[in-house]
């Protein structure tokens, strides 16, 4: 019996949701289908550069179901620019991922999803002083801990 099936964490909502050869040249067969998860497979496996098992934790899934979905996502891409066929990006059982904040004056918490920015104010009390929540701090480069703390990446070395 097969395990239940994860949701996938993804970070990012694609700009443009189709693409195609130019001049209308798309080839004989259908669309090449590209779901969100591979979307994301593809952002941080190729474009960040995240080793398979780094890739698979922000996804919250094993590093074997990565491998499996970037293997599909590069034959889908690579099927499309051979055959000259339009790529649609759909479908998926997906999570965004959201990074929160809090205001250090009136303590309210929200979420907002990636690639919108840092908010400038609190949206209850028009406060500067609001910062990202404890929970969103993880291994980042700093470990959330901001410049001139002199621990940089060793905090977040395995164990």
């Amino acid at each position: 019996m097969s395990r239940p099936f994860r949701c996938r964490k993804v970070g990012l909502q694609p700009v443009c949701r189709r693409f195609g050869p130019s001049g209308g040249l798309a080839g004989e067969g259908q669309a090449i289908h590209l779901q969100l998860d591979e979307l994301e497979a593809i952002r941080l496996a190729d474009v960040d550069g995240l080793y398979q098992e780094d890739a698979a934790k922000k996804m919250g899934i094993s590093r074997q179901t990565f491998g499996n979905i970037i293997d599909s996502a590069h034959k889908k891409v690579a099927e499309a620019i051979i055959n000259a066929n339009e790529i649609k990006i759909e479908g998926g059982e997906v999570k965004m991922m959201e990074r929160r904040f809090v205001c250090f004056d009136c303590k309210k918490e929200w979420a907002l999803p990636y690639g919108a920015g840092r908010p400038l104010d609190c949206p209850t009390c028009q406060s500067k002083n609001i910062h990202r929540a404890t929970e969103d701090r993880g291994c980042g480069r700093n470990n959330g801990l901001g410049r001139g703390q002199g621990r940089g990446n060793r905090a977040c070395r395995r164990a």
